[in-house]
């Protein structure tokens, strides 16, 4: 896959001496969908401002396309389509002039035909005519992505698209962020719910402080940092590890009925069949076993307070 968006070594400090961003270098690949996670005030809107050229850079480039955005802004502005977090919307407009409305500010003419195909992917068509103000929040949310792609750009940046939405609403929104990646668009989300990136991102980013953590495909990041835990539920309770299964490092809860073995997901022996060999040959008996995989936000918290 080409790289579409190249950041490199990039800087931003605020007049009040604020360091948002300490030097960040990440490249975007076409056609991925990559989701940005970090608690509030971590940068990731700030990020995103750089990229779009609505704030300035320090120090740095970043480049769209090979075009740099401060030296080429209006070219690289084009190749871009930004939904903001917040609903800022003309209430009193309609949906189908707000939508041509800022196709236009990018110089396009009328493409009636586009444009009703966006509105009947984003499952707008039936409300084009509809004030804006007559929307629901999730519909205006969907009003906000047209609007970002009326223009017809390759890049998507979606700073909490599914913020406020219900949960009906936000799986709605995932299929239709899916449907734009599979025309061909690359998508850049921040996101709050973790559940979001490990729906439907194919790398994850991890920023905190300014700082990029980390940046690694979703499932190469959840195999390498998964952890899953064995619960062993006793036959009869115990008051403490025995002996010959402290090497094991278990966690004995639940007044001694059950303790709690921890094992790598991709290692190569789990030490499983081994405890379980142990227990036979010290006379414990098991009730019951289940197990429980780490997800991805165990490890987003892991590794932001590492």
């Amino acid at each position: 896959m080409k790289t579409i968006v190249s950041i490199q070594n990039l800087k931003k400090i605020y007049k009040n001496n604020l360091v948002a961003i300490k030097n960040l270098n990440l490249d975007i690949l076409e056609g991925e969908i990559i989701a940005l996670l970090g608690p509030n005030g971590a940068g990731k809107t700030t990020l995103i401002s750089t990229i779009c050229g609505l704030s300035g850079i320090t120090s740095g480039t970043i480049k769209v396309k090979n075009l740099d955005v401060v030296n080429d802004y209006r070219k690289t502005r084009e190749i871009i389509g930004l939904v903001p977090q917040e609903l800022a919307l003309e209430p009193f407009e309609k949906v189908i002039n707000s939508i041509k409305f800022s196709r236009r500010l990018f110089g396009k003419k009328d493409d009636p035909i586009y444009i009703d195909n966006l509105l009947r992917k984003l499952h707008l068509f039936d409300k084009k005519n509809e004030t804006i103000k007559t929307l629901s929040s999730g519909m205006k949310r969907r009003v906000l992505i047209a609007k970002a792609l009326s223009h017809n750009p390759k890049i998507l940046f979606l700073d909490e698209p599914t913020a406020g939405v219900d949960v009906e609403l936000r799986k709605d929104m995932w299929d239709i962020i899916k449907e734009l990646k599979n025309d061909g668009v690359t998508i850049i989300l921040t996101t709050h719910y973790i559940e979001e990136a490990e729906m439907i991102a194919d790398r994850i980013g991890i920023i905190n402080n300014g700082e990029l953590l980390l940046v690694e495909k979703k499932q190469s990041l959840i195999k390498r940092m998964s952890i899953k835990t064995l619960k062993v539920k006793l036959k009869n309770p115990i008051d403490k590890i025995p002996d010959k299964l402290k090497i094991y490092k278990l966690k004995l809860d639940g007044d001694g009925s059950y303790f709690l073995y921890n094992y790598k997901t991709g290692a190569e022996k789990t030490g499983i069949t081994a405890l379980l060999s142990d227990m036979r040959a010290i006379g414990m008996e098991l009730k019951d076993i289940q197990t429980k995989q780490t997800s991805l936000e165990d490890i987003f918290v892991k590794i932001i307070k590492d």
